[in-house]
């Protein structure tokens, strides 16, 4: 699998890859899109990585401003998308989350954070499975505005594409191997996405007192 993206990094098609991988996986969140990200950022990091064995790379290689800006732009843009669908979703909308208690506890407790400004909920859920889905259709749904989600839409993008880079670049750095710096730094971004998905689902504190 890593052999297969890693020669799609030699392309200049891997910044549209990544950039529809990353809007479409709000919709999707099968699509690997935090592997694109990683293995793109190995590939630059391998260029320059010191290790024993010197390694050929091919001459193309990913620019990683270019990389972190498309990842953050293309992750804002889903959101809003997802946003859009929420607030204009209708009836069909609200049975899919009537049906789920999970999607319905989400949704009340994200539209209390963002009334209160703590948006941070937007930002942790970027990193869980499927919680950039919630979050972004569950703001639509509660008809909040475009000014209470986006700012914490633009954090989550930054800080979760940042991270995704810095992973696959500075772990191939040190490494000194593409394949197993991008093997470890996916490791490391599910293991973020399994705390993010246990401190989204976790009850606020107001709610853990009064149980």
């Amino acid at each position: 699998m890593f052999e297969t993206l890693g020669s799609l990094t030699a392309s200049p098609w891997i910044y549209a890859l990544v950039a529809l991988s990353i809007v479409l996986d709000v919709f999707l969140p099968v699509l690997p899109s935090g592997v694109l990200v990683i293995t793109a950022a190995a590939a630059a990091a391998a260029a320059g990585a010191a290790g024993p064995v010197p390694v050929p790379v091919p001459e193309q290689v990913p620019d990683i401003l270019l990389l972190l800006v498309i990842a953050t732009t293309a992750s804002v843009l889903g959101d809003m998308a997802a946003f859009r669908l929420g607030r204009r979703g209708g009836a069909r909308l609200d049975r899919a989350i009537a049906r789920s208690r999970r999607l319905t506890r989400a949704h009340e407790r994200l539209g209390t954070a963002l009334a209160r400004g703590g948006g941070a909920l937007v930002v942790i859920a970027r990193f869980a499975p499927a919680g950039r889905s919630v979050v972004s259709l569950g703001a639509g749904k509660t008809q909040r505005k475009v000014a209470e989600f986006l700012p914490w839409s633009v954090l989550a993008g930054m800080a979760w594409a940042g991270y995704s880079v810095a992973l696959g670049y500075f772990g191939t750095q040190w490494l000194g191997t593409q394949w197993l710096g991008t093997a470890l730094s996916v490791v490391a971004l599910f293991t973020a996405g399994a705390l993010a998905a246990f401190l989204v689902r976790r009850p606020p504190p107001a709610a853990a007192t009064a149980a």
